[in-house]
This record gives C-alpha cells, sequence and structure tokens, in this order.
C-alpha cells in the first residue's frame, strides 16, 4: 500500500508487481507482453508466476499474485475479471487423422474419436461441457498436464485434443505436423484478468491492465485468425 501511494502521488509506474499467467498460453502471450511492458516502465519489478487456474485463485486471495491472465473459468464472485479477447475453440489433429481435412468439426463428430484431454483443474470441466449439452462424453484415452506434450501425443497420432489458443506454429514440439480445425457447436472461451476486488486502485496495476487491453487483442496473438 506505501508502493501505490507513493506511485499514486508522483504518478510514477513502478515497484514490484506479480503477474499470474494460465500455464496452457503462458508461453504464448506472456514473454512478449511482459517485454513490451518493462519496456515501456523500466522501473516495475515484474515477476511472472505460471500456474493452472486453481492456483491463480488462490494466489489472488492470498497476495500472492497481483492480477493474472487466464480465462473466465468459474471466477468467483470476490474476485473481478477484466475481459480481454473471447477465443473460440478448435480442434488438433495429426494430417492423417480422419478428420483433419475439415473445414469445421461438431462435438458429434469428435465424440467417436480417441481423445487427448489436457487435464488440468477448471479446463477439464470445460472441455467436457462442450460434449454434455449433446448427451454425448467423449472417449479420453490420454491425459496430460502439459500443453507440449498434448500437441505432440495429437501429432504422433495418439488422438485429437481441444484447445482456444494455439502457438504460431502448426507443428508440436518434436517437429511433427499438426491441423487446427475451428470447433462448431461450443461456447468460447474469455481470456482476460483476474484480480481482487480494489487492485485497480493500485497505478501500476491500472498502467498492466491498460497495457494488456491495448496489446491482448485476436490479431496479436499468435496463431489467432484475423
Amino acid at each position: 500500500r506505501l508502493n501505490d501511494l507513493a506511485n499514486a502521488i508522483t504518478g510514477q509506474v513502478r515497484g514490484p508487481l506479480s503477474v499470474g499467467c494460465l500455464q496452457t498460453f503462458a508461453q504464448v502471450v506472456l514473454p512478449q507482453l511482459r517485454r513490451s511492458f518493462v519496456s515501456r516502465y523500466p522501473e516495475v519489478e515484474f515477476r511472472q508466476f505460471e500456474r493452472h487456474q486453481a492456483e491463480i485463485l488462490d494466489g489472488i486471495r492470498q497476495a500472492r499474485l497481483d492480477v493474472a491472465l487466464t480465462y473466465d473459468l468459474d471466477i468467483p464472485a470476490d474476485l473481478e475479471f477484466e475481459p480481454l479477447v473471447k477465443l473460440p475453440p478448435y480442434a488438433l489433429f495429426a494430417p492423417d487423422h480422419p478428420l483433419a481435412g475439415r473445414t469445421t468439426v461438431t462435438p458429434q463428430d469428435l465424440a467417436p474419436h480417441p481423445m487427448v484431454l489436457l487435464d488440468l483443474p477448471f479446463s477439464t470441466d470445460y472441455f467436457m461441457e462442450i460434449f454434455r449439452p449433446h448427451g454425448l462424453r467423449p472417449k479420453v484415452v490420454e491425459r496430460t498436464r502439459d500443453m507440449g506434450v498434448m500437441r505432440a501425443m495429437v501429432a504422433n497420432g495418439f488422438g485429437y485434443s481441444i484447445a482456444n489458443i494455439r502457438p504460431q506454429s502448426d507443428r508440436a514440439p518434436d517437429g511433427r505436423q499438426l491441423r487446427h480445425v475451428p470447433l462448431s457447436g461450443a461456447d468460447s472461451l474469455r481470456l482476460g484478468l483476474v484480480l481482487a476486488e480494489g487492485a485497480k486502485a493500485a497505478l501500476t496495476i491500472r498502467a498492466f491492465i491498460d497495457h494488456c487491453r491495448e496489446r491482448v487483442t485476436l490479431d496479436a496473438l499468435a496463431g489467432a485468425p484475423p
């Protein structure tokens, strides 16, 4: 609070800032966002933390994080969410998968095929909910908590998967090719910022929110369609 008061008096953006980011898209969003922010505000002591959703919410509540980039997945009422961009889901396939050549796919198309599930708190519920309204249940054959491992398993033919954000490259970490096909009949996720109630009173946090609004757009995200 003393840091916040000093910044408010001087009008300077400086001091410590602890930023969390959902680990599923941290590699795509956080490094370039951090670079542009600290270049603009060099007196900010920027600390970053890649976490899953439950850890992010707990970190905000325990004041270990000042603000975090994440999806609007079960944000509790005592925290605030600032939406930035809406991201529709897509399915990932190996090039020889029978659905890889489609222009779009539906939950009904996916359900009979083996699925590699990105198995993280809250994220799993979102993926399951894609199928539930249609009376379907996906055939989960593999689970992983790592985005890169999921992409590599899909590329090596273990099954399809679902995601809402994609790296610029259409290759898995092991170099194998991937196909990305839009998934219709499923809700988009909103990517945004979660923070404690009243946190926007801090000048440094407000500056980071404004910077994210400027930088985190659908066109700016690597690999996202315009």
